[in-house]
């Protein structure tokens, strides 16, 4: 799929510095001039693709030609606290390279006037005939380090003692005019690099809008490749950038790069010798799924997700199709699937959990939507998820009392399941009509359950207090276990039942009713 046709953008001749960039830069100069260092100091990177597009950036990379970035890091330090500034920059440690797993370089960090900084040093590597482990590694010239950078657009360099903008692949100002994603060196050699590298060529496409080289897509789709990612990259890494994807402006063109790309089962891997095997096409669901899911949210008020609710939508909408495959841990018990590849494939648990969550509290949304929608009275086969605690409710307070339970449990987040449910409930739809058409009409029923909730008066129904358990114990004369939990359950379905009512009111009921249950007993 090709993210746009080609466009020539609007790229500056010389960059602009702000005053806070400015005077960073004037004292890094000035360290330079104070210790009579031979270095030459430049900013690499996004910083400078970002400026070149007049575009903000607050993360600088600083590349040095002939020091490490701790050493230098330690001079400018020692010269702030010359002049009295020592106070304005905070270190922040340094990342140790590791070869094996693509991260080359060492990595000096501090943050300056609110901004991210890093140094590293240039770099010149040899590799040994069957590895692209570097056998050695020295100081590099701005030649040799700009091609070993993952994409031309990223490969430029800013002289902050000229002020100028260094081209030396000679078509990364080219490139970034014409909106093209093409790697220094031919693509195969560069993702074997780094096989992350696929991952951020697709996210930078999908972020300008730009075109993806048709060699890059071959080698991207290649096994060597493919195998690299697997055997070299963190599982951390990979799931900060499909992380940075589904946050972006255009997830569902990103994801669906990773499909056309044959890398979705690479990027979201399953447990080894997974049974049964996921159904053909399966994938192409999972990137429908999300694509309704953004085109909903953008259709629904810019007020109802806020950028947490809206990614983990995305995530759990992403995985919808996969909600109710299992597979064995170990000869024990059942395990979503799901929980596989967020937790252990992106290395996201606490994600995996919410997912997993929002997946079943779904179900139970879509049980509800029938009587929210159309104000109709609940009966108890209607549910199967939360038997008993309607048995002494009326039959016109059964939906508020069930609803109430599961915004109880969800909290801020029950919007999202209610997306979630919108998905998979099955509209009516005649087979004239178009995607518009059934998106707006899923828009409206998104809308019409959420207006029911909230004249149900449920919104944030989650701080209502519940009758604490000691109190139960207390009034109904009982030992802690599993009893007082129940009737801590029968007294919340009391208080949803009955909003105008007073805790002394439902403590009266739970004296009467549970007076009534001994004499029957």
């Amino acid at each position: 799929m090709s993210i746009a046709t080609q466009h020539v953008l609007q790229v500056r001749d010389k960059i602009e510095l702000s005053d806070i960039e400015r005077r960073i830069f004037d004292r890094l100069l000035a360290t330079v001039r104070h210790f009579n260092l031979q270095t030459q100091v430049r900013v690499a990177g996004g910083w400078v693709r970002d400026k070149l597009l007049a575009k903000d950036c607050y993360d600088i990379d600083i590349a040095l030609d002939n020091m490490m970035g701790t050493e230098f890091v330690n001079k400018v330090k020692e010269y702030l606290v010359s002049i009295g500034e020592g106070k304005d920059v905070h270190d922040k440690g340094k990342i140790k390279p590791n070869p094996p797993r693509s991260k080359h370089l060492e990595t000096a960090m501090m943050r300056w006037f609110d901004m991210k900084i890093d140094f590293v040093n240039l770099r010149s590597e040899e590799y040994t005939e069957n590895s692209r482990i570097p056998s050695k590694q020295s100081f590099g010239t701005p030649e040799v380090d700009a091609y070993r950078r993952d994409l031309t657009i990223n490969s430029l360099f800013y002289n902050i003692h000229t002020d100028s903008v260094e081209d030396f692949t000679k078509r990364g100002i080219s490139d970034l005019k014409s909106g093209r994603i093409v790697t220094p060196l031919p693509p195969k050699a560069t993702f074997l690099d780094d096989p992350l590298r696929v991952l951020r060529a697709i996210r930078f496409g999908v972020r300008f809008e730009f075109t993806l080289d048709e060699d890059l897509k071959v080698a991207a789709a290649c096994g060597d490749v493919k195998d690299a990612l697997a055997a070299k990259i963190s599982k951390e890494r990979i799931g900060t950038e499909v992380d940075l994807m589904l946050s972006g402006n255009q997830p569902v063109k990103a994801l669906t790069h990773i499909c056309d790309l044959t890398l979705f089962w690479n990027v979201f891997s399953l447990p080894s010798e997974f049974e049964p095997a996921i159904p053909d096409g399966c994938e192409r669901l999972c990137i429908a799924y999300l694509d309704t899911a953004w085109n909903l949210i953008h259709l629904l008020k810019d007020s109802t997700f806020k950028d947490r609710e809206r990614r983990l939508s995305l995530f759990a909408a992403l995985f919808l199709p996969l909600k109710n495959i299992t597979y064995q841990v170990k000869k024990a018990k059942m395990v979503p699937v799901v929980n596989y590849i967020i937790g252990d494939s992106l290395k996201k648990p606490e994600d995996a959990k919410m997912v997993l969550h929002l997946h079943q509290a779904s179900q139970k949304f879509l049980s509800l939507i029938p009587c929210l929608a159309s104000n109709e009275d609940l009966q108890p086969d209607d549910v199967d998820w939360i038997r008993g605690l309607i048995d002494d409710v009326s039959i016109a307070s059964r939906v508020r009392v069930l609803t109430g339970f599961l915004l109880r449990e969800l909290k801020g987040l029950w919007r999202v399941a209610l997306l979630l449910s919108i998905l998979l409930h099955p509209i009516g739809i005649n087979n004239t009509e178009d995607e518009s058409s059934q998106l707006h009409k899923r828009r409206d029923l998104f809308n019409t359950v959420e207006s029911s909730i909230i004249e149900l008066g449920l919104d944030k129904v989650w701080e209502v207090k519940p009758i604490s358990g000691e109190d139960i114990m207390n009034v109904l004369q009982l030992e802690e276990g599993p009893l007082v939990k129940e009737w801590k359950e029968k007294s919340m379905a009391w208080q949803l039942a009955n909003p105008s009512r007073t805790t002394e009111e439902c403590i009266d009921w739970l004296r009467e009713t549970n007076s009534k249950r001994v004499k029957l007993e």
